[in-house]
């Protein structure tokens, strides 16, 4: 299976999908390590690199038979295709899941409070969050909204959902 998380910075995306790939102990594909890797590496990152190494690591371990996270904020249709075609091409399973903050308060604070975890990464300032680009889903999929929950409480938000989905299909 794979799990394609998505959603903007600071929304509780990163948490959720790492406790997932913890708790499934499935390889999880966070694309700030992989573009901060990059740059340390001495790459330039301004577009799609670090996704398409994402998309093709994630291949790679479906091939093996292992269910994947996938942590990016996927924030177009391309990208969320792009997720979607790894899983279809290997005709495996997939569950997309959003998070958000529907708090705009919160979702500020959360930015502005936060620390990053990846060394030498620079984390988004509450201006670049606000303004990125950031299109609407526009198929089904599962939606965590953090506001207003704890940690746990979103966690155990996702799991329910998760196997709603499962009992569905």
């Amino acid at each position: 299976m794979l799990y394609i998380f998505g959603g903007l910075p600071g929304t509780g995306k990163s948490t959720l999908a790492s406790a997932l790939a913890s708790e499934l102990r499935a390889p999880y594909l966070r694309v700030d390590v992989v573009e901060q890797a990059m740059r340390v590496a001495g790459g330039k990152v301004d577009g799609p690199e670090g996704y398409i190494v994402c998309y093709e690591i994630a291949r790679q371990n479906l091939i093996l038979g292992l269910d994947v996270i996938a942590d990016t904020v996927n924030p177009i249709h391309y990208t969320r295709q792009a997720w979607r075609n790894v899983a279809e091409s290997l005709a495996i399973p997939f569950v997309e899941i959003e998070v958000v903050c529907s708090d705009e308060c919160t979702h500020k604070h959360r930015i502005t409070t936060r620390t990053t975890d990846i060394p030498g990464f620079t984390l988004p300032t509450w201006s670049e969050v606000k303004n990125r680009h950031y299109e609407a889903w526009d198929r089904d999929h599962i939606v965590i909204d953090t506001a207003h929950q704890t940690v746990t409480e979103s966690w155990m938000s996702l799991r329910e959902q998760l196997s709603l989905k499962k009992l569905a299909t």
